[in-house]
């Protein structure tokens, strides 16, 4: 259902006030209908309007998306970092003469250990081929050396009493 621009107001009020007779006054909606807004949002309550609610989740979902970076972001920002795309900004202090010195700001590329750590962290998230036929060999041998053990024959196992149980002082038995 649309939202009507009071509605879509009260939205945008109580995600940023996160209080909803508040969110409803400032609205434009009358004292009563404010005082009743917090009953909009229960599903418990014959006011209930799913609309209101499911407008903040929507919103709260979108606000915490542009909040927090998702993976594709992250990698991007690393392969940037890693190709020198990036630049930090340094403060650079300069003599001007006369015992005197100003300071500025210059921007630069990251330094080559910032680049270094940004191919670290995208190897890790892309693992070389290498390592994976590496992982595949041992776990080739691992299950190699599983089917040889579950194929032991018992009678060529030999038991060794070594504890002397059952032997007298001679070691012969009784």
């Amino acid at each position: 259902m649309k939202l009507t621009e009071k509605q879509r107001r009260f939205v945008d009020y109580y995600v940023e006030l996160g209080d909803y007779t508040k969110a409803a006054r400032k609205a434009g909606y009358s004292e009563g209908s404010a005082k009743d807004a917090p009953n909009w949002i229960n599903p418990r309550k014959p006011q209930y309007k799913m609309y209101l609610a499911e407008a903040i989740k929507a919103r709260l979902v979108d606000i915490e998306d542009k909040r927090i970076a998702k993976v594709d972001e992250v990698m991007k920002f690393l392969t940037s970092t890693l190709r020198g795309e990036i630049k930090e900004e340094r403060v650079v202090v300069e003599g001007t003469g006369d015992g005197r010195s100003d300071a500025r700001i210059i921007r630069v590329q990251v330094s080559a250990r910032d680049r270094l750590e940004a191919a670290k962290s995208l190897l890790k998230r892309y693992p070389m081929q290498l390592d994976a036929k590496e992982q595949k060999l041992k776990l080739q041998k691992l299950e190699a050396e599983i089917r040889a053990a579950e194929q032991v024959d018992d009678d060529a196992v030999t038991i060794v009493d070594d504890l002397g149980d059952g032997d007298d002082e001679d070691g012969t038995a009784q």
